[in-house]
């Protein structure tokens, strides 16, 4: 018997996640310094992470003989204080990624249906196949989420329904009035996940909470990854109320946050002045990029996270020229491939990128 034959039917027919191109590899690949490539692929923050969580994290090296506290209780209390709820409202993940697989595990059963934007993290839809539930796409016409027509697609099998704001890879988001309409105006039986994984980098993001306190089924997920610059640590957290969270804690694995993430995450959160300090350099970064690209003629879509999605045509054949000339970006996917995510780096590597572009525009002219 083949081992295919043994594994679960949904793993064989299940896409595989593809992240951005290491510096490493493409620095390899095309015969570049490592130092010279610009990694844009990702959106991580360029600025890297608070010199205080950096300090936080070499102190907690000297205990990594020992298990972490398996609740994240100095972690958690540390977000309540941010959040001005409760710890017990607060679950950690390995990553935020974790708790959209959580959820999956707590509220899905074969069948189900999940509904996601069509240009949403590709994550939910993932999930939801693995899970044997049915991902219920809905179209973004103008690349940001109808929430009138998710509203409509809600049936009797519908469990979970997905809102990223700002989306992830467009940019776009929806205002905070129409978010907190529309959780309010979804059935008892509907499990609401707003993720707010680029929420610091939105002046007024939603405010959710009122909503939870009053029972409402609605989680929000946030993660250290983007603002906070730990994405390497893997540490992210949901937030709801107690009784999701009670349900979402019995399917968490032991251990699921490391160490040295809690202890970094904690420094992070209580360093306000650099996460003001990145907000204030990727909107300055943002400007660069978008004056840049209005220059060359570039469409691309304005954007309230850190990354634009930019028009090129070929965004397959962009993305490839861009490695070569030492930028990596993102390709998208088949519905979106005359586009290509770029995040917001540096002033530097925000030149080396605009430079980048004017060269394989120059090229294209001069065939």
């Amino acid at each position: 018997m083949k081992l295919s034959q043994l594994a679960n039917p949904r793993i064989l027919d299940q896409p595989v996640y593809l992240p951005g191109k290491p510096i490493e590899q493409v620095a390899l690949e095309y015969k570049l310094d490592p130092k010279e490539v610009c990694k844009l692929a990702s959106n991580e923050n360029p600025w890297g992470a608070s010199p205080f969580a950096i300090a936080a994290g070499k102190d907690a090296l000297n205990q990594v003989h020992l298990y972490p506290e398996g609740s994240g209780e100095k972690l958690r209390k540390a977000i309540s204080s941010n959040l001005n709820i409760e710890a017990s409202q607060i679950i950690l993940g390995n990553g935020s990624n974790e708790i959209i697989e959580l959820l999956g595990h707590v509220f899905l059963e074969e069948g189900d249906e999940v509904i996601v934007g069509e240009y949403a993290f590709v994550v939910y839809k993932l999930m939801a196949m693995l899970m044997g539930a049915i991902p219920v796409v809905i179209p973004m016409p103008n690349l940001i989420h109808d929430l009138d027509e998710m509203r409509k697609a809600i049936t009797d099998k519908t469990k979970l329904i997905f809102l990223p704001s700002p989306n992830n890879p467009t940019g776009t988001s929806n205002s905070p009035d129409e978010i907190i309409r529309f959780a309010e105006s979804l059935p008892d039986h509907v499990v609401f996940c707003m993720d707010e994984a680029y929420a610091e980098y939105v002046e007024k993001p939603a405010d959710l909470r009122p909503l939870m306190t009053l029972g409402k089924k609605i989680i929000a997920m946030r993660t250290f990854s983007k603002i906070h610059g730990l994405a390497g640590l893997r540490i992210g957290y949901a937030y709801g109320h107690k009784i999701m969270i009670d349900l979402l804690q019995k399917a968490r694995q032991p251990f699921n946050a490391n160490s040295i993430a809690q202890t970094c995450a904690i420094a992070a959160l209580k360093d306000t002045s650099w996460v003001d300090q990145c907000r204030k350099r990727n909107l300055a970064g943002l400007k660069q990029m978008s004056v840049g690209l209005k220059s060359l003629n570039l469409e691309f879509v304005p954007s309230q996270a850190n990354f634009l999605l930019v028009k090129v045509g070929d965004g397959q054949s962009t993305f490839e020229s861009l490695q070569k000339l030492g930028i990596i970006t993102r390709p998208m996917p088949q519905n979106l491939n005359e586009y290509v995510r770029i995040s917001i780096g540096t002033e530097e590597e925000n030149t080396k990128a605009l430079h980048a572009f004017t060269r394989i525009i120059a090229k294209a002219q001069a065939l």
